[in-house]
């Protein structure tokens, strides 16, 4: 008959292979991010009208991506996004062993996610139209703070 401690161990050992799975799953996301916002990044400064984005007046990246709403302070939001990103996938890959990694990947995509929103709410209520790219790291960001708070959750049941 089993003993407590070697269910313990085993639980353990599962959760353990379980978080290792979620930190490269939020790594493989937020290199995905990252991709995704170095192309939004390239049609910002692009001259010429995009076609892969273009679907009409409402899904548009070109207006969304070069609109007053496409910098803070001078710097593109897609600069920002990848920069974010890059962030997140340093805390789920390099400095994941840390105690403090997973509460840190939560407070960096519950940022990511505000500024995601803020700028959906631009997207649908002032230029109403909608970007795929933008979207797309929606999508991303919504992820990655998902399967952060399961990690810090994780992590609270086995402190």
């Amino acid at each position: 008959m089993p003993s407590a401690m070697s269910n313990v161990a085993t639980t353990d050992a599962v959760m353990s292979h379980a978080v290792r799975r979620v930190f490269l799953t939020v790594a493989v996301l937020a290199l995905a991010g990252i991709v995704v916002s170095s192309v939004s990044l390239y049609h910002h400064y692009g001259t010429s009208q995009t076609n892969y984005c273009d679907f009409g007046a409402n899904f548009n990246c070109d207006i969304v991506n070069r609109s007053v709403y496409s910098t803070i302070l001078g710097v593109p939001d897609a600069l920002i996004g990848i920069l974010g990103y890059a962030g997140l996938l340093a805390l789920a890959t390099t400095y994941r062993a840390k105690a403090e990694a997973p509460a840190m990947l939560l407070i960096g995509s519950v940022a990511g996610l505000s500024f995601a929103l803020y700028l959906t709410y631009v997207e649908a209520f002032v230029l109403a139209t909608w970007c795929v790219l933008c979207l797309s790291s929606l999508t991303l960001i919504v992820l990655i703070t998902g399967l952060s708070s399961f990690l810090v959750a994780s992590a609270m049941r086995r402190s």
